[in-house]
């Protein structure tokens, strides 16, 4: 499969301030701006295409594993709930029984909580997830914070370039009108001496050496106005097409980030890295404290072990995370308030899926657009696309 096609397969649709951030999470090129024909533009164009396609290769290989994992729990609950009546009263009892020693282990602790029994639940079953979730949640809002800076700071660059921009206009325009008027007064001169001359048969020829003087100095005087800021204008441009390229690239790193976040936050349900260390901590020194309650953990381990070997019968992706959820097993509404949960992650992965197929695809579809219109750089785009195709192998 190759290398702008590889990420097709997915296709199924179901504070600095927000303004930037709804602008950071539109990451659209304005081919209107860049000069194809120029080389310096187009390589940094197509190449800035292939950085997309490959970015968002990169995410969907790891939101295909996450997909993947969350689909497996999801078909773990319909294995059980379509168990028959024989095999599930059993497995239901063994998970009574575990519920009701936790009802118990809860009693004996209610004192002394530092954190609640679902929490405790949630931590005890993502337990050998938790340091590696926080690491990842640490890094990104890091990540976040370095790539909002970036973008404040090209935001502020293309501003000042597009001030600059406009003063260079309006330079023009007022070289423009002070030209024309010079002409008129010019002109205005030379009829006057004109009629001097005819009917008062005046010596005037100083004052056509004048006016031709003063005419050579404003022509070349406006001729340098105009050049300087004509070429001045097109470096403003290519500057500004530069940091729009520039921009796009950090806004899909920025909405990939803000969607890992979104989906780490809501996978351990925190609001930050921060939450989930001191939500992690209160869980070690709680854990600790149940040790101290070990002569029912010997009943309890008893009848999760027997509740793990009946569900190892079946066809279950994970039969360990049943035992610190039994409790779902014979309370319906905790089973759907987990689908509820799990249909909610993958929604969340599909949206990120989507996404990055969107840009992964528009930057195709850029790619294969600029070959048919402009078919003599068919071979140079072929070559910038094969070497992207090898970095990415």
């Amino acid at each position: 499969m190759g290398f702008l096609q590889k990420l097709m397969w997915w296709r199924k649709k179901e504070k600095v301030s927000e303004e930037y951030e709804e602008e950071w999470e539109d990451p659209i090129v304005e081919r209107k701006r860049i000069n194809i024909n120029k080389e310096e533009d187009r390589e940094r164009y197509l190449r800035t295409c292939c950085e997309q396609i490959a970015d968002a290769s990169r995410e969907m290989e790891n939101l295909t594993y996450e997909y993947g994992l969350v689909t497996s729990y999801l078909k773990d609950i319909e294995e059980i709930e379509a168990l028959p009546l024989e095999q599930r009263g059993e497995i239901d009892a063994y998970a009574e029984k575990i519920v009701n020693l936790e009802k118990v282990q809860e009693s004996y602790t209610k004192t002394a909580k530092r954190i609640t029994d679902v929490k405790f639940r949630q931590m005890e079953a993502m337990e050998n997830e938790i340091q590696d979730g926080y690491k990842k949640i640490k890094e990104a809002e890091e990540y976040r914070s370095l790539v909002k800076q970036d973008l404040q700071k090209l935001d502020g660059e293309r501003h000042a370039y597009q001030y600059r921009r406009a003063e260079l206009h309006t330079t023009l325009d007022n070289a423009k009108g002070l030209s024309q008027i010079f002409m008129i007064a010019a002109a205005a001169c030379i009829v006057m001496l004109f009629v001097l001359q005819i009917f008062l048969e005046m010596n005037v020829r100083i004052g056509y050496i004048l006016i031709a003087a003063l005419a050579a100095a404003a022509v070349t005087y406006f001729y340098v106005c105009f050049t300087d800021a004509e070429k001045e204008l097109q470096r403003v441009n290519s500057g500004i097409n530069r940091l729009i390229l520039l921009q796009n690239t950090v806004k899909i790193r920025y909405v990939n980030n803000k969607n890992l976040l979104d989906y780490l936050y809501l996978k351990y349900k925190v609001g930050s890295a921060s939450e989930l260390d001191l939500l992690w901590k209160r869980y070690l020194e709680e854990a600790e404290e149940r040790k101290k309650i070990e002569e029912t953990e010997e009943e309890y381990n008893f009848y999760q072990k027997e509740l793990l070997k009946a569900l190892r019968q079946y066809n279950l992706k994970d039969p360990n995370v049943w035992a610190h959820q039994a409790i779902a097993i014979i309370d319906n509404k905790e089973m759907v308030e987990i689908r509820h949960g799990l249909i909610e992650r993958r929604q969340n992965i599909r949206k990120q899926m989507d996404y990055n197929t969107d840009v992964a695809q528009a930057a195709q579809d850029e790619i294969k657009d600029i070959v048919d219109k402009y078919p003599q750089y068919a071979k140079e785009i072929v070559n910038i696309v094969s070497e992207y195709e090898k970095a990415f192998s």
